[in-house]
Protein backbone atom coordinates (compact mmCIF):
# COMPACT_ATOMS: atom_id res chain seq x y z
CA UNK A 1 0.00 0.00 0.00
CA UNK A 2 2.27 3.18 0.94
CA UNK A 3 4.89 4.02 3.59
CA UNK A 4 3.75 6.39 5.75
CA UNK A 5 5.80 9.20 7.52
CA UNK A 6 6.65 8.50 11.42
CA UNK A 7 6.40 11.04 13.75
CA UNK A 8 9.33 11.80 15.89
CA UNK A 9 10.25 12.52 20.06
CA UNK A 10 9.00 16.02 20.39
CA UNK A 11 5.53 15.70 18.52
CA UNK A 12 2.98 15.67 20.96
CA UNK A 13 0.70 12.93 19.44
CA UNK A 14 3.21 10.70 20.53
CA UNK A 15 1.86 11.51 24.04
CA UNK A 16 -1.42 11.46 24.19
CA UNK A 17 -3.39 7.74 25.23
CA UNK A 18 -5.00 5.75 22.44
CA UNK A 19 -8.40 5.17 21.54
CA UNK A 20 -9.50 1.60 21.44
CA UNK A 21 -10.05 0.03 18.25
CA UNK A 22 -14.28 0.11 17.54
CA UNK A 23 -14.00 -2.48 14.70
CA UNK A 24 -10.37 -4.72 14.44
CA UNK A 25 -12.39 -5.92 11.04
CA UNK A 26 -13.19 -2.92 8.81
CA UNK A 27 -11.32 -2.32 5.21
CA UNK A 28 -9.70 1.13 7.21
CA UNK A 29 -8.44 -0.89 9.56
CA UNK A 30 -7.11 -3.75 7.12
CA UNK A 31 -5.22 -0.81 4.96
CA UNK A 32 -3.63 1.17 8.22
CA UNK A 33 -2.56 -2.52 9.16
CA UNK A 34 -0.90 -2.53 5.48
CA UNK A 35 0.64 0.79 5.78
CA UNK A 36 2.27 0.15 8.80
CA UNK A 37 3.43 -3.33 7.40
CA UNK A 38 4.92 -1.49 4.48
CA UNK A 39 6.39 1.08 6.39
CA UNK A 40 7.91 -1.20 9.50
CA UNK A 41 9.53 -3.02 6.16
CA UNK A 42 11.14 -0.46 4.71
CA UNK A 43 12.16 1.41 7.81
CA UNK A 44 13.84 -2.24 9.15
CA UNK A 45 12.05 -2.42 12.14
CA UNK A 46 10.79 -5.05 14.51
CA UNK A 47 7.35 -3.35 15.22
CA UNK A 48 5.60 -0.21 15.20
CA UNK A 49 2.34 1.34 16.45
CA UNK A 50 -0.33 3.39 15.10
CA UNK A 51 0.61 6.55 17.07
CA UNK A 52 3.87 6.45 15.47
CA UNK A 53 1.98 7.45 11.85
CA UNK A 54 0.20 9.75 13.31
CA UNK A 55 -3.29 7.37 13.92
CA UNK A 56 -4.52 7.41 18.06
CA UNK A 57 -5.36 3.82 17.89
CA UNK A 58 -4.57 0.95 20.12
CA UNK A 59 -2.73 -0.66 16.93
CA UNK A 60 0.48 -2.02 17.58
CA UNK A 61 2.36 -4.55 14.74
CA UNK A 62 5.38 -6.60 14.92
CA UNK A 63 7.90 -9.88 14.46
CA UNK A 64 7.20 -11.72 10.77
CA UNK A 65 10.66 -10.93 9.89
CA UNK A 66 14.26 -11.04 10.80
CA UNK A 67 15.14 -7.46 11.66
CA UNK A 68 19.23 -7.17 10.29
CA UNK A 69 19.20 -4.65 13.19
CA UNK A 70 18.73 -7.47 15.68
CA UNK A 71 20.82 -10.19 14.04
CA UNK A 72 20.73 -12.34 17.06
CA UNK A 73 16.86 -12.08 18.33
CA UNK A 74 14.33 -14.47 18.05
CA UNK A 75 12.25 -14.38 15.12
CA UNK A 76 8.88 -13.47 16.23
CA UNK A 77 5.52 -14.46 14.17
CA UNK A 78 3.96 -11.33 12.33
CA UNK A 79 1.19 -10.25 14.87
CA UNK A 80 -1.61 -7.52 14.40
CA UNK A 81 -2.61 -6.52 18.05
CA UNK A 82 -5.23 -4.47 18.48
CA UNK A 83 -6.82 -3.29 22.15
CA UNK A 84 -3.84 -4.99 24.12
CA UNK A 85 -3.56 -5.80 27.80
CA UNK A 86 -0.07 -6.65 29.06
CA UNK A 87 0.54 -8.54 32.09
CA UNK A 88 3.74 -9.22 33.13
CA UNK A 89 4.12 -13.07 34.18
CA UNK A 90 7.02 -13.11 36.59
CA UNK A 91 8.67 -9.50 38.77
CA UNK A 92 12.47 -10.32 36.89
CA UNK A 93 13.09 -7.32 35.02
CA UNK A 94 16.21 -6.95 32.69
CA UNK A 95 17.81 -4.41 30.62
CA UNK A 96 18.14 -4.28 27.33
CA UNK A 97 19.46 -1.46 24.55
CA UNK A 98 16.28 -0.29 22.21
CA UNK A 99 16.03 2.51 19.45
CA UNK A 100 12.52 3.34 17.77
CA UNK A 101 11.58 4.95 14.47
CA UNK A 102 10.34 7.84 16.83
CA UNK A 103 13.56 8.83 18.29
CA UNK A 104 16.01 8.15 15.34
CA UNK A 105 19.57 7.48 15.87
CA UNK A 106 19.38 7.09 19.67
CA UNK A 107 19.50 3.81 21.75
CA UNK A 108 18.99 3.67 25.03
CA UNK A 109 19.51 0.65 27.94
CA UNK A 110 15.54 0.20 28.66
CA UNK A 111 14.03 -2.29 31.41
CA UNK A 112 11.77 -4.39 30.56
CA UNK A 113 9.54 -7.83 31.99
CA UNK A 114 11.18 -10.77 30.79
CA UNK A 115 7.87 -12.91 30.69
CA UNK A 116 5.06 -11.21 30.04
CA UNK A 117 1.29 -12.79 28.84
CA UNK A 118 -0.29 -10.56 26.35
CA UNK A 119 -4.21 -10.45 25.30
CA UNK A 120 -5.99 -8.71 22.48
CA UNK A 121 -7.76 -8.86 18.87
CA UNK A 122 -6.24 -9.83 15.77
CA UNK A 123 -7.01 -8.55 12.48
CA UNK A 124 -10.09 -10.74 11.99
CA UNK A 125 -11.30 -10.46 15.41
CA UNK A 126 -9.86 -13.46 16.90
CA UNK A 127 -8.80 -13.11 20.51
CA UNK A 128 -5.34 -13.00 21.00
CA UNK A 129 -3.42 -14.64 24.30
CA UNK A 130 0.17 -15.75 24.43
CA UNK A 131 2.40 -15.93 26.73
CA UNK A 132 6.25 -14.75 25.99
CA UNK A 133 9.50 -13.91 27.05
CA UNK A 134 12.75 -12.60 26.09
CA UNK A 135 13.26 -10.11 22.50
CA UNK A 136 9.38 -11.03 21.64
CA UNK A 137 8.19 -9.78 25.32
CA UNK A 138 10.10 -7.09 25.16
CA UNK A 139 9.02 -6.09 21.76
CA UNK A 140 5.61 -6.11 22.82
CA UNK A 141 6.22 -4.19 25.79
CA UNK A 142 7.81 -1.12 23.81
CA UNK A 143 4.84 -0.75 21.15
CA UNK A 144 2.26 -0.73 23.53
CA UNK A 145 3.93 1.83 25.44
CA UNK A 146 3.29 3.65 21.93
CA UNK A 147 -0.72 3.27 23.28
CA UNK A 148 -0.04 5.17 26.33
CA UNK A 149 2.12 7.96 24.96
CA UNK A 150 5.41 6.45 26.92
CA UNK A 151 8.16 6.53 24.47
CA UNK A 152 11.14 4.37 25.66
CA UNK A 153 13.70 7.26 27.03
CA UNK A 154 11.24 7.52 29.64
CA UNK A 155 11.70 4.30 30.99
CA UNK A 156 15.83 4.58 31.16
CA UNK A 157 17.09 4.38 34.57
CA UNK A 158 20.49 6.39 33.93
CA UNK A 159 20.91 8.47 31.13
CA UNK A 160 24.71 7.67 30.92
CA UNK A 161 23.05 4.72 29.00
CA UNK A 162 21.34 6.48 26.21
CA UNK A 163 22.95 8.38 23.08
CA UNK A 164 23.75 8.47 19.97
CA UNK A 165 23.88 4.65 17.98
CA UNK A 166 26.33 5.40 16.01
CA UNK A 167 28.53 6.03 18.89
CA UNK A 168 27.63 3.55 21.61
CA UNK A 169 27.80 1.28 19.08
CA UNK A 170 30.78 2.38 16.13
CA UNK A 171 30.34 -0.23 13.07
CA UNK A 172 27.29 -1.60 13.44
CA UNK A 173 24.13 -1.25 11.96
CA UNK A 174 22.22 1.30 13.35
CA UNK A 175 19.49 2.27 11.33
CA UNK A 176 16.06 3.20 13.50
CA UNK A 177 13.72 0.44 14.67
Amino acid sequence: MAVRDVIRMGDPRLLQPAAPVQDPTSPEILSLVEDMLDTMRALNGAGLAAPQIAVGLQLVIFGGFRSPRYPDAEEIPFTVLMNPVLEPVADEMEEGWEGCLSVPGMRGLVPRHVRLRYRGVGLKGETIDRTVSDFHARVVQHECDHLAGVLYPMRIRDLRNFGFAEVLFPGQLNDDD
